[in-house]
């Protein structure tokens, strides 16, 4: 079972639906037998490197509303991280473009390293306070995977370098009609939209496990016809009446 999932690294319920369905995996019989393939997708692919305004700043312009109820909603969002063990600092967050980022994972994913460097950007951003935009952090977050910085460096330093792999997941996400993220795709077939609940992830892998994997069912089409047929060594035949 291959598992697709569209994120952005400074998506909030990307890290929180990361987790639940973590969670399911876990729980699931058949966990071993399931590949998941992190595909890239930005939230606003025009939001610059550099900002002055801060978290609820930015996103109480974006949904029009206060600043104050911008914070309020940050916190109803902290909360439900909590509840799967993650803490987001959103007083300190460094709103900013992630196009390197995705190239970066891209990179990574070559060297099967995708995952690991998936958990510490997301870490990176909503729990550290670290700018995804920045290639000495990007460079010195993906040593911590395993990856060699010297490579790391290259692949920063050309701006062409896996930007056409980043387009092509993002082209994807449009073709299959991904409007928000998180957006999990099972098996090309079955789709999940947003941070659901782990007994929703759960509950989906097990339907589509037993339904790949179930032995089909044969719908008998035949004809009530005497004989015209071999069973257990012996082949009967057919006379007229």
């Amino acid at each position: 079972m291959k598992i697709e999932v569209w994120s952005d690294f400074v998506c909030p319920f990307c890290y929180i639906g990361k987790r639940r369905l973590e969670e399911a995996l876990s729980k699931f019989p058949h966990r071993d037998k399931v590949e998941v393939a992190f595909r890239s997708f930005e939230l606003d692919p025009n939001t610059p490197k550099e900002q002055n305004e801060n978290i609820h700043e930015i996103l109480a312009v974006k949904y029009g509303m206060s600043v104050d109820e911008a914070k309020r909603m940050n916190e109803g969002v902290g909360e439900q991280a909590k509840t799967v063990g993650l803490t987001f600092n959103f007083e300190h967050m460094v709103p900013t473009n992630t196009f390197d980022a995705h190239r970066l994972a891209h990179f990574a994913k070559l060297q099967g390293k995708d995952a690991a460097l998936t958990e510490v950007l997301l870490k990176a951003y909503f729990t550290d306070s670290k700018k995804l935009s920045d290639k000495e952090t990007l460079e010195d977050l993906a040593v911590t995977v395993g990856l060699e910085r010297e490579q790391v460096m290259s692949v920063l330093n050309d701006e062409n370098a896996f930007a056409d792999d980043v387009r092509y997941d993002e082209r994807t996400a449009q073709q299959i009609g991904v409007r928000g993220v998180p957006f999990f795709v099972i098996n090309q077939k079955y789709a999940i939209s947003g941070a659901q609940a782990t007994e929703t992830f759960l509950g989906a892998l097990e339907k589509v496990w037993q339904e790949e994997n179930s032995a089909p069912v044969l719908q008998d089409l035949s004809e009530d016809v005497d004989g015209a047929s071999c069973e257990d060594g012996n082949c009967a035949i057919p006379t007229d009446k």
